[in-house]
C-alpha cells in the first residue's frame, strides 16, 4: 500500500474514532474539555483519549489538545488514531516529541525505514538515544549492514550511551547470523550493565547455543541467577542441558530491533518517577512487536503503578497461557484486581493459578497472603504449607512462609503449631525483627516464657527502633508485666511514630491510667476512638470497650471482664 493510501486509511480511522453527532458535541464541548483535563490529571488515559478526541473536532489546530490526544491514545495502545493525529500535527507544522514518537512507530510498523531516516535527518526525532539507535536499525532494515554498524559506533561515542549502543549492535549482528561478532561484544563487556538484565542473559545464551557452546550458556544462566530462576529460564536451561540448539529469537528483524530500542529505554526508566513517559516507550515496543511479552508485562505493571487497574488487568490478561511468564502475568492480574477491590476475582485467579503452577512457591504464598487478608486462615495455612513443600531442602527464603503460616495458626488458636512455625522462621533467619516481635508479643499476651518474650521484643526494637508497632509491643509487654512506669516512655515513643493508630493510642491510654495519669488516659482513648475505621475494625481496637473505659475507667472494665486488676508485678517468670 502506498503512503498516500495509508494516509487516506488513517484519516478514515481518525474520523471514525473521533466521530460524534455535531449537536451533542457542541452542547457538551465545555464539559468534554474539563473532563479531558481531569482525566489527564488523574491518569485515566482511556477517558482522556475519548474526551480529547471530541474536543479537537471543534479546535483542530490546537497543538496542546492534539498532543494530549496523541499521548492518551499511545498510553492505551491505540496507535492508529495516535499516528493519524500526529500526521495532522505534522501537516500543520507543529513540533512535538510525542507526535514524532507516534510517527516513528507508524513508519516502523510499516517497515518504512526510508521515512524513519528522513524524520531523524529533519530533526523530528524522539531523543538522542532513540534516534541514534533507530537510525542504525533503519539502515539495517534497508539492507545496509555496514551503515548500521557505523551508526551503532557513532551512538557509542556519546557520553552514557556506550552500553546501549554495544548491546544493540550485538543484537543486530546476531539478527543477521553473525553470532561470533555478537558474542565478541558480550565477552568484552562493552554492553556493561545492559548485559546483566534477564533479557540480555537469555539473548546471549541463545547466541552461545548457536555457537555450539551450550555448556557456557548454562554457566551464564547459573552465574546470573543461581537457583532463583523462573520457568522461562528454567526451560531454557533444561533445553541447553539436553544439547538442543536454541534459535536466536530475541530480535528477528529490523522492526523487532526498533521495538527493542523502545523497550530498552522503557526498562531503563522503569524505576524513575515519570511512569507516564515510560509507559509510552513500552507501548511502542508492544505495538511494533505484539509477541514481546516482556514489554507487555512491563506495560501492565506500569499501568498498575499508575492506578489504572482495569487497563492493567486487560494488559496482564493478554499474556498467553503457554508463555513462560504466564504465572507472573496472572500474579500481576490478581494484584491489580485486589487493588481495584475485586477481591473475589483475585482469589479465583490465584486458585486457578495454583492448579496449573502450584509448584512455584510464589504462587502458593501469594494465595496464602490473600487468604490471610480475608481471614480465611485454614485456607491460608494450606497454601503456605504447599509453598513450603515446594522446597526440596531448607532455604533461608522459607522464613517468611513459616512466619506467615505461624500468624494464620495463631489466628486459628493453634498455638503449638504457631509457636513452632515462628521458631522455625527464626532458625532460618535469626534475629528477624518481625518474627521476634510477633512471637514475643504473643508469648506476653499468653503470659508464657515472659523473660524470653521480653528479650525477643527488646531485640526487635534494637534492630528497628523506628518501627512504631514494634516499639508499641515493647511498651505493651512492660505494661502486661506490671512495669507501668517503664512502659510509659516506650508507649509515648510508639505514639510519636504512629500518631493516628487507634491501637497505639488506646494502649498509651491504658498505660497512663495505670500510672495514675487519668486525664491523659481519657484524652488518648478519645483520640483512639477518632482514628478507628468502622469498616476495618480489629479486635485490638474495640470502640465499645474504649467507650466503656471512658465511662467507668480501666479498673472497672477489667473487673467486668474478669481480668486481673492493675498491679505492680513482682514476678516476671510467668509463675
Amino acid at each position: 500500500m502506498s503512503n498516500s493510501a495509508h494516509k487516506t486509511l488513517r484519516g478514515a480511522v481518525l474520523a471514525i474514532a473521533l466521530a460524534l453527532p455535531a449537536a451533542t458535541a457542541a452542547n457538551s464541548l465545555a464539559g468534554d474539555y474539563l473532563a479531558a483535563r481531569q482525566a489527564t490529571y488523574s491518569g485515566d488515559y482511556k477517558a482522556a483519549a475519548e474526551y480529547y478526541g471530541r474536543v479537537i473536532e471543534f479546535d483542530p489546530t490546537n497543538g496542546d489538545l492534539l498532543e494530549r490526544a496523541v499521548l492518551s491514545n499511545i498510553s492505551i495502545g491505540q496507535f492508529e488514531p495516535a499516528v493519524a493525529l500526529a500526521e495532522r500535527m505534522a501537516e500543520q507544522g507543529m513540533a512535538s516529541q510525542i507526535a514524532y514518537m507516534a510517527q516513528m512507530a507508524g513508519f516502523a510498523a510499516e517497515e518504512n525505514y526510508t521515512d524513519i531516516l528522513k524524520q531523524i535527518a529533519d530533526n523530528k526525532g524522539v531523543g538522542p538515544l532513540i534516534d541514534g539507535l533507530a537510525k542504525a536499525w533503519a539502515e539495517l532494515g534497508q539492507g545496509d549492514m555496514s551503515a548500521a554498524l557505523v551508526q551503532f559506533d557513532e551512538v557509542a561515542k556519546s557520553d552514557g550511551l556506550g552500553a546501549f549502543a554495544a548491546y544493540h549492535k550485538a543484537l543486530a549482528l546476531a539478527s543477521v547470523g553473525d553470532f561470533e561478532g555478537a558474542e565478541a561484544i558480550f565477552a568484552s563487556n562493552a554492553a556493561g550493565g545492559m548485559q546483566l538484565t534477564r533479557r540480555a542473559v537469555m539473548a546471549r545464551a541463545e547466541i552461545l547455543s548457536q555457537l555450539d557452546r551450550n555448556t557456557d550458556a548454562v554457566a551464564l544462566i547459573d552465574d546470573a541467577f543461581g537457583d532463583e530462576i523462573d520457568p522461562g529460564l528454567s526451560a531454557m536451561r533444561t533445553a541447553l542441558d539436553a544439547g538442543e540448539t536454541l534459535p536466536f529469537s530475541h530480535v528477528r528483524s529490523a522492526r523487532d530491533g526498533l521495538a527493542e530500542v523502545f523497550y530498552t529505554l522503557g526498562g531503563a526508566l522503569s524505576n524513575e518517577q515519570n511512569d507516564d513517559f515510560t509507559l509510552m516507550y513500552v507501548r511502542v515496543a508492544e505495538y511494533l512487536r505484539p509477541d514481546h511479552l516482556d514489554a507487555l508485562l512491563l506495560s501492565a505493571e506500569l499501568l498498575e503503578k499508575l492506578g489504572q487497574y482495569d487497563l492493567a488487568v486487560q494488559a496482564f490478561k493478554k499474556v498467553p497461557r503457554d508463555a513462560p511468564i504466564y504465572y507472573a502475568a496472572e500474579l500481576g492480574r490478581a494484584g491489580a484486581l485486589r487493588q481495584s477491590d475485586n477481591i473475589d476475582a483475585a482469589v479465583e485467579v490465584l486458585q486457578q493459578l495454583a492448579e496449573t503452577h502450584g509448584d512455584l512457591p510464589v504462587v502458593q504464598s501469594t494465595l496464602g497472603d490473600i487468604m490471610r487478608q480475608l481471614e480465611r486462615f485454614d485456607e491460608a495455612v494450606t497454601a503456605y504449607s504447599a509453598a513450603i513443600d515446594t522446597f526440596s531442602s531448607p532455604d533461608q527464603v522459607q522464613w517468611f512462609l513459616y512466619y506467615a503460616r505461624g500468624i494464620a495458626h495463631e489466628r486459628l488458636d493453634h498455638w503449638d503449631e504457631s509457636e513452632a512455625d515462628f521458631r522455625r522462621a527464626l532458625e532460618l533467619n535469626p534475629e528477624q525483627p518481625q518474627v521476634l516481635n510477633y512471637l514475643g508479643y504473643s508469648l506476653v499476651e499468653k503470659r508464657e516464657k515472659l523473660p524470653e518474650a521480653l528479650a525477643m521484643i527488646e531485640r526487635a526494637v534494637a534492630a528497628q527502633p523506628d518501627q512504631g508497632y514494634i516499639v508499641d509491643s515493647l511498651g505493651w509487654a512492660l505494661y502486661r508485666l506490671g512495669r507501668y512506669e517503664e512502659a510509659v516512655e516506650h508507649m509515648e515513643r510508639a505514639a510519636e511514630l504512629m500518631a493516628v493508630d487507634p491501637v497505639v493510642n488506646d494502649h498509651l491510654g491504658d498505660v497512663y491510667w495505670a500510672v495514675g495519669r487519668k486525664l491523659e488516659a481519657r484524652f488518648q482513648w478519645r483520640r483512639a476512638l477518632s482514628f478507628i475505621d468502622l469498616e476495618q475494625m480489629t479486635e485490638e481496637a474495640d470502640p465499645e470497650r474504649i467507650r466503656r473505659k471512658l465511662e467507668v475507667g480501666l479498673d472497672q472494665v477489667l473487673a467486668e471482664e474478669g481480668s486481673e486488676p492493675l498491679r505492680v508485678a513482682t514476678d516476671t517468670d510467668g509463675n
